[in-house]
């Protein structure tokens, strides 16, 4: 899922990525929005509330908001300089973006309920968590070649009507490169929703262990990628022995 990069990678690969992290993704920004009141899995509508609080003069609230944009794109900018620095064909490269996300779920999940409300808490919490979405965002886009995007819909709907659109006109040929490509935006819109109602049922109950949720399941699909390299190493190792 995520160890297949480049020319290895196929369809099936990108919607079961798609299918995990937009899990992920919708159950987290959800979570958030119960836990701390912010959305913290895209910065577009942080943009347009940081215009307003600047053209309002509130720049108490255009420097949280402007920290939670730059939080971001942090995210994003660390995941690329792991991927770079470890080497991008190297299988655990991804795996270290992976483990700094886990942390800071299961740090919000401990911690959590620690949360008073206050602007300087709303600002740790929310925060951390726009960070681990940067990491994830940019983890999904360089493993997939910029197909898959986990973190917002936005641009997922564009692309679908656009889609749409040239299925109605597309030539034999092109049909089946359509059809892949809008079962995979079906699927990214799916389960970020699935994430989102799946996570608005569990709160609740949970409160702020909910994070435990989602780093569960990113440490089930890191577990999952590692295990299966070293099993195919094992069998390779045994196939040489016996042919040797």
């Amino acid at each position: 899922m995520l160890r297949h990069i480049g020319r290895r990678r196929n369809f099936r690969h990108n919607i079961k990525l798609a299918a995990l992290l937009c899990l992920i993704a919708g159950f987290v920004n959800i979570a958030g929005l119960f836990a701390f009141a912010v959305l913290t899995t895209n910065v577009t509508g942080h943009a347009a509330y940081f215009a307003e609080s600047l053209a309002a003069g509130d720049f108490r609230l255009v420097r949280i908001i402007g920290l939670w944009m730059l939080l971001f794109l942090l995210g994003a900018f660390t995941t690329s300089i792991i991927i770079g620095r470890i080497g991008r064909n190297q299988v655990f490269a991804y795996t270290v973006p992976i483990l700094l996300e886990i942390m800071i779920l299961i740090l919000n999940a401990v911690y959590g309920s620690h949360y008073d409300g206050s602007t300087r808490m709303q600002e740790v919490f929310a925060g951390s968590l726009l960070f681990a979405m940067g990491l994830q965002n940019s983890l999904v886009t360089m493993v997939s070649g910029s197909v898959v995007r986990t973190t917002h819909l936005t641009g997922i709907f564009t692309d679908l009507g656009i889609d749409l659109a040239a299925a109605t006109h597309a030539a034999p040929e092109q049909k089946h490169g359509l059809q892949q490509r809008i079962t995979l935006r079906l699927v990214i819109i799916f389960f970020f929703l699935a994430g989102a109602v799946a996570g608005g049922y569990l709160y609740p109950m949970l409160e702020h262990r909910i994070f435990f949720v989602p780093a569960g399941l990113l440490f089930i699909t890191m577990f999952y990628d590692i295990s299966r390299v070293r099993l195919k190493r094992v069998i390779r190792q045994i196939r040489h022995l016996m042919t040797a």
